[in-house]
């Protein structure tokens, strides 16, 4: 696995963003997405939101060997805040995700932190596994990348 390290996100880090989240493939596996991720102008408008800090959110661009290859953040209210996190499709599979939330986690000491998954994502499952997330919670709801419902567990982290 290579090392990381996250940085705030940078305009330029935007375009790259906007091409993981438009991507079929990635996005059909992530499943709860927006409702058009092929919609720039949606995209410009939450990341503007996202970047005002807006509902708390704090997000860092995960950078590897010199490549930005994802982002990793948290938003909400105290005591109800989620992580989220999105890794380069060509990147999957090398660690780099648990090593991005790993980093993540240190720098933000807000306990508990949760996060929705949809349940066959086993991949970003076993992510927020090694990170210490537990199974909380099963609910289905509305995947906008599958066009259905789908199960979906919330996972927690305390302490």
């Amino acid at each position: 696995m290579t090392g990381i390290a996250l940085r705030p996100v940078e305009d330029g880090d935007l375009p790259l963003f906007f091409a993981w989240t438009s991507d079929p493939a990635a996005t059909r596996v992530a499943a709860f997405t927006s409702e058009d991720p092929t919609d720039r102008a949606a995209f410009d408008a939450h990341w503007a939101r996202i970047r005002a800090g807006s509902g708390g959110a704090v997000m860092r661009t995960v950078v590897a060997d010199g490549v930005v290859v994802g982002h990793v953040g948290a938003y909400g209210e105290t005591g109800d805040r989620h992580v989220t996190y999105w890794m380069d499709r060509a990147h999957w599979g090398r660690g780099l995700a648990t090593a991005a939330l790993r980093a993540f986690l240190r720098e933000t000491p807000t306990r508990p932190l949760h996060s929705w998954v949809a349940a066959d994502n086993l991949g970003s499952r076993r992510v927020l596994e090694k990170c210490g997330f537990v199974v909380t919670g099963r609910d289905r709801g509305f995947a906008h990348a599958r066009g259905e419902e789908i199960d979906e567990v919330l996972t927690t982290l305390h302490g």
